[in-house]
């Protein structure tokens, strides 16, 4: 009965891990000019529900914060390489953690929480939407004021990556400060931090 009750806790355990995402290697060389995907960099608030493919998915997450150098460095820098901007990965499918050093997606919820993100009716449309947490445990060192302070300088920065990718994809994007800031504390169990902003990411609507 022990031994039953041992294979349908890994049975159980293995049909849990099996809904995390192993993203696959991102492409970290090539792709459109930087000058060009400046000049092509715009918002846009009018999505399609075209769902981006895996790999779409795992250069955008790169591009956004993803690790760049040996040492688990970033692409989007932080203040004192505190790397305290966690990305929370919404899709129709659930409600996903972006683990930067393993490349993966660790799933937090199996029910589709877009409509708890944003006020906008676009962003229950948007195959992809991001969001953006302070975590403070990462800066404890630093007083309330300048946590508050460097997590949203830093939290521009992988905005900002997420606009230049966006445009050198042909895909469509907006930051959005105008969040259901309470329902994202509660459904991502933040303790010490907050949600900063929102960025919705797919394909132009027509």
């Amino acid at each position: 009965m022990k031994k039953i009750a041992t294979l349908m806790l890994l049975f159980v355990s293995g049909a849990l891990a099996a809904q995390d995402i192993a993203l696959p290697k991102p492409q970290t060389a090539g792709g459109k000019p930087l000058m060009e995907a400046l000049n092509a960099r715009r918002t846009g608030r009018s999505f399609s529900a075209q769902e981006l493919t895996q790999k779409q998915l795992s250069d955008l997450l790169w591009a956004a914060n993803g690790v760049n150098r040996p040492d688990g460095k970033r692409t989007a820098p932080s203040a004192g390489d505190s790397r305290e901007i966690d990305i929370y990965v919404f899709l129709k499918t659930g409600v996903y953690f972006f683990d930067a050093d393993a490349h993966k997606l660790i799933q937090k919820s199996k029910t589709d929480e877009r409509k708890n993100v944003g006020m906008q009716p676009f962003v229950e449309i948007a195959p992809v939407v991001l969001v953006y947490v302070g975590n403070f445990d990462k800066i404890a060192r630093f007083d309330k004021e300048s946590q508050n302070f460097y997590s949203a300088t830093d939290v521009g920065y992988v905005s900002q990556n997420v606009y230049l990718y966006a445009a050198a994809e042909g895909l469509t994007t907006v930051a959005l400060g105008m969040i259901k800031k309470d329902e994202l504390t509660a459904l991502l169990k933040i303790k010490n931090g907050k949600p900063l902003l929102a960025q919705p990411v797919g394909y132009p609507g027509k």
